[in-house]
């Protein structure tokens, strides 16, 4: 009788450190989003790529990488905050992904990058940004291409990392950030 108890234990053991060794190699797969492809840049032509927020143009002939995946998401996750204008004529380009409208700076609106945007499936779902002891609440209304750049389409900018969420005027004002700093910045942030 103890040989058959000693048994069941050692596979309950067992069972539980195979599952355990599973979810680790599930999250350790999910959080390595590595680069779906390479895009070679190409020289914008004279006056097409708008600088506002200083932007970066592409340049020619330099290997910007792609992603179609984002890190998980989870309560708690890390990002790069960017500044974007999402009003006609600003650094965004054209219209948002999710309406095909245009928002004024002083509206907090993000676009997240391709992964965390899922194919829409965030569309008008506020996120909360934590940055600078701070927090702020923004709709989603765009995407920022991790898969594609270069081009009229984009502005002529490159491709998105996979960890931007890339805000309104609004949202580093509402986070305190001195504009002087606004440009980039380390964030977290979760849904709403």
């Amino acid at each position: 009788m103890k040989f058959k108890i000693c048994t069941t234990s050692f596979q309950t053991i067992l069972f539980l450190l195979i599952l355990v060794a599973s979810f680790w190699l599930i999250s350790i797969a999910g959080a390595n989003c590595r680069p779906s492809g390479r895009l070679r840049g190409k020289k914008p032509p004279s006056g097409k790529c708008n600088r506002e927020n200083e932007s970066e143009c592409c340049k020619k002939g330099k290997v910007y990488h792609t992603f179609k995946c984002s890190p998980p998401i989870s309560h708690h996750t890390k990002a790069i905050l960017t500044l974007n204008s999402f009003e006609k004529g600003g650094d965004g380009g054209g219209p948002s992904e999710c309406d095909n409208k245009f928002y004024s700076d002083n509206t907090p609106v993000v676009a997240l990058s391709t992964g965390w945007f899922n194919d829409k499936k965030r569309c008008h779902h506020n996120i909360t940004i934590f940055g600078k002891g701070r927090r702020v609440h923004a709709m989603v209304v765009d995407e920022c291409d991790s898969k594609r750049g270069c081009d009229a389409e984009h502005d002529f900018l490159p491709p998105c990392p996979n960890n931007v969420v890339d805000a309104s005027k609004a949202v580093w004002k509402a986070l305190g950030v001195p504009k002087r700093d606004w440009g980039e910045s380390d964030i977290h942030w979760s849904d709403a």
